[in-house]
C-alpha cells in the first residue's frame, strides 16, 4: 500500500507532479485506472526496507508519459507503444538518501503475446546504452530473474568512475510489462536489483 504522501495524476489532469503532503492510499488511486492498473500494481513502500532504503515520498500517474529510462531520453510507454496498451501507470520515488531516486512505468497489453514483445523492445531500448566510450555511465551485464508471477531482467549502472550505483529491470507478468530504474547506491550488496526487479515482478501480477 502506498502509506505515504503522493500526487496522483490520471490521463486527463494536469502535467503538474509535485509531490502532495497528505496521505492518500492505493485504493483510492486503483479507481482512477482502468482497465485494472493502479498504484497497487506498482512497487510500494514496503518493497524498499529489505534494500536499505526509506521511501520518503511517491508522485503516481496513469498517463504513460513518463520518461522510460535515463537511457531513453524522451521515450515513454505511450510512445513505445503507440497509445494502443489498455492501461497505464506509472511512479517516482523519492528516498531520505541523497541523489537516490526509483521510477517505474508499466502497461498493460492486449496479449501474452504483445506484452512479450514490448518487453523485448524495452531490452533492446537497454542494451543499446551498454556500449559506451570510456569515461561514460552505462549499463552493465544483464542478468535474468524467474519467479511464478513472472520474468525480468536487470542491469546494473555503472558510472563514469566505473562503479556501480543502481540499475534498471525490464519486467513481464502475463499480458502486463515494464521497465524500473533506481538512481543510486542504497548498499555494497549488488542484490539489492535483484530485490527491486522481485519486487516490482510481484507487484506486477494480476
Amino acid at each position: 500500500m502506498f502509506a505515504l504522501g503522493i500526487t496522483m495524476q490520471s490521463a486527463a489532469a494536469s502535467t503538474d507532479t509535485h509531490t502532495a503532503h497528505r496521505p492518500t492510499t492505493s485504493p483510492a488511486a486503483t479507481t482512477l485506472a482502468e482497465p485494472g492498473l493502479g498504484s497497487d500494481s506498482l512497487i510500494q513502500s514496503d518493497d524498499f526496507f529489505q534494500q536499505g532504503l526509506t521511501p520518503v515520498g511517491a508522485t503516481v500517474d496513469l498517463t504513460g508519459k513518463r520518461g522510460l529510462s535515463a537511457c531513453s531520453g524522451e521515450a515513454t510507454m505511450r510512445g513505445l507503444t503507440k497509445g494502443k496498451a489498455a492501461a497505464y501507470a506509472d511512479v517516482t520515488w523519492a528516498f531520505d538518501t541523497k541523489d537516490t531516486s526509483l521510477t517505474e512505468s508499466i502497461a498493460e497489453g492486449s496479449t501474452d503475446t504483445s506484452a512479450a514483445s514490448y518487453e523485448k523492445q524495452l531490452n533492446q531500448l537497454v542494451r543499446d546504452c551498454q556500449d559506451e566510450p570510456a569515461g561514460h555511465w552505462h549499463y552493465g551485464k544483464g542478468h535474468t530473474i524467474t519467479l511464478p508471477a513472472g520474468t525480468g531482467s536487470w542491469y546494473p549502472t555503472v558510472n563514469g568512475d566505473n562503479n556501480v550505483a543502481g540499475g534498471v529491470a525490464v519486467i513481464r507478468s502475463g499480458h502486463r510489462f515494464g521497465i524500473v530504474e533506481l538512481t543510486g547506491q542504497p548498499s555494497d550488496d549488488p542484490g539489492y536489483m535483484t530485490g527491486i526487479a522481485a519486487a516490482a515482478i510481484n507487484r506486477l501480477a494480476d
